[in-house]
């Protein structure tokens, strides 16, 4: 397999059909979109599934705990900033599906991988509020297909692993 290099790593998918790097800004590439929308890093199809990866290396990961908040003016803004990673997170996962529903890529079910540099704790709360809002799974009685099957929110230690298979490593 062919690897994929976005946002200073790199990704080998052992077992991928294909993967490539999503949020291209080269016009010339294949995979550039040219719609003013958001996109994931990274996207691996398979056998049986898509996997769309959205990487992000923060260099400030405080900003995001409000467990290092010296007041509650602190905890505000640290919480509005962790709100502001869900809401970004949310639509690059849902622009990067309407692009692949218009492309007629969405014929099975797609996984959402974020990594993360910040702690267990706040990868965890993430998860949960951002499986909720994209969401995961039937959101009503109405759907008959999902937005996303999945979604795993982690860092890099953790992506390596949970997908022995794959590998990450930094450029």
């Amino acid at each position: 397999m062919k690897p994929v290099d976005s946002d200073g790593y790199q990704f080998i998918f052992s077992d991928a059909i294909a993967a490539f790097k999503f949020d291209s800004k080269d016009k010339n590439d294949s995979d550039y979109h040219g719609a003013p929308m958001k996109a994931v890093d990274v996207i691996a199809e398979f056998a049986n599934a898509y996997v769309f990866i959205e990487i992000k290396n923060f260099e400030n990961v405080e900003r995001y705990d409000e467990n290092t908040a010296i007041n509650p003016a602190g905890r505000r803004m640290k919480n509005r900033a962790l709100n502001s990673l869900k809401e970004e997170l949310k639509y690059k996962y849902r622009d990067s599906f309407l692009y692949r529903y218009a492309e007629s890529k969405t014929d099975k079910p797609t996984h959402y991988i974020c990594i993360l540099n910040l702690s267990p704790s706040l990868l965890y709360g993430l998860e949960k509020l951002l499986s909720k809002e994209l969401p995961v799974g039937l959101a009503g009685s109405r759907w008959k297909v999902s937005l996303a099957d999945s979604c795993i929110v982690i860092n890099e230690s953790m992506f390596n692993s949970e997908f022995p298979k794959w590998s990450i490593r930094r450029l």
